[in-house]
């Protein structure tokens, strides 16, 4: 039990979530934290993230069924076994930021179907993820994601959120994820070390979302915003980029942040964004492994049978969001596992990835 615990809520699934004194979060560990006074909302609120009251989806984890966290708590899932608490390793991007570390830091066992939008000035990037519980063997994991990248190599800082799913588990998991030295020391998922700041005493980080979409059938999404605020330091003109935290917003509900004091880069703008999938291959039995990316079906299938990504977009300078242009695609095995990106007035600029992983076509 964590300290700070006010109130214990045992989930149907087997999770066990603990209420935690806001001010007793694992955040306020961090040195560089220590007397940091919690910020409730950002001071200044972007076109396209204003909250909802009566979001239907708001209550989209099941431990809602039994309790809520009282005002001044946050919820922190205790760590489960099956959870891949490992250090992420370094996300490949086809562009010169990383193309000289791809054979050092970036493992040749992760797999990606992504698009990126680079070699900008971005203020945050959102995006609505449809959601699956994919295959996924012993030792790995497959997930979909926003990542928001500043510097390279040993400096890389990255923003990460999206849904994971690991080590076979029929849960699917909502998860966030930082590092500001290129995953070497720093950083961890979820609430794991002291850095993210939770103002939310709905949304788990870690826990499992309900329901997940069904091949021919309902489909389900979770919106997803990283955005960097406006302090109240600035003109209308121009401020200061080191002043603003990074917001993450879910189901148009803001979760909590990341202050702009635990980055090097970070503390001001992002200059790479990426969406997509990411897979682990062990290649158990000697051969690719059948751990699924996204639905597990090939883009080809379209809409109600493979996964997608809908509503891509970046925050601009003036807090204004903007569909990206000049996406680059990268697919680490097309055989295996693939990308199909368009745009159109329902989803914006969309993509499909994903595939099934071991075939007669991928080995």
């Amino acid at each position: 039990m964590h300290e700070g615990t006010v109130k214990i809520i045992e989930s149907e699934d087997g999770d066990v979530i603990d209420c935690v004194d806001i001010r007793k979060q694992p955040a306020f560990n961090h040195p560089l934290l220590k007397n940091h006074t919690v910020q409730i909302k950002p001071h200044a609120q972007s076109r396209g993230i204003d909250e909802a009251e009566n979001n239907p989806n708001m209550l989209f984890q099941s431990w809602h069924k039994n309790g809520e966290c009282p005002e001044g708590t946050v919820p922190l899932l205790r760590r489960t076994h099956n959870f891949n608490h490992s250090r992420r390793s370094y996300p490949v991007f086809l562009h010169k930021k990383v193309a000289q570390l791809n054979d050092v830091n970036n493992p040749s066992n992760h797999e990606y179907a992504q698009v990126s939008a680079v070699d900008g000035n971005y203020y945050g990037a959102r995006a609505t993820i449809n959601v699956w519980n994919p295959l996924t063997n012993f030792g790995e994991l497959s997930i979909a994601q926003i990542w928001v990248l500043a510097g390279d190599g040993n400096e890389l800082n990255s923003l990460e959120a999206g849904w994971t799913v690991n080590n076979g588990e029929k849960k699917t998991r909502l998860f966030i994820y930082w590092t500001s030295d290129g995953y070497q020391s720093t950083g961890c998922y979820n609430l794991d070390c002291p850095g993210f700041v939770q103002t939310n005493k709905n949304i788990a980080l870690g826990g499992s979302i309900e329901p997940v979409s069904k091949y021919g059938g309902e489909q389900r999404d979770i919106s997803i915003v990283i955005h960097k605020a406006r302090s109240n330091s600035y003109s209308h003109s121009h401020f200061n980029n080191n002043d603003g935290n990074w917001w993450l917003q879910v189901q148009d509900q803001l979760v909590g942040y990341w202050p702009s004091s635990i980055f090097t880069h970070l503390a001001g703008t992002s200059d790479a964004i990426s969406w997509g999938g990411e897979i682990v291959n062990n290649q158990p039995n000697g051969h690719h492994t059948s751990t699924q990316m996204g639905s597990g079906h090939f883009p080809n299938e379209a809409y109600g049978k493979a996964s997608f990504f809908t509503k891509l977009g970046y925050f601009d300078e003036g807090n204004n969001v903007k569909d990206p242009e000049n996406l680059e695609p990268f697919v680490t095995r097309p055989p295996c596992y693939d990308l199909r990106t368009g745009k159109d007035n329902k989803f914006g600029v969309f993509f499909y990835f994903g595939g099934p992983g071991y075939s007669a076509n991928c080995q």
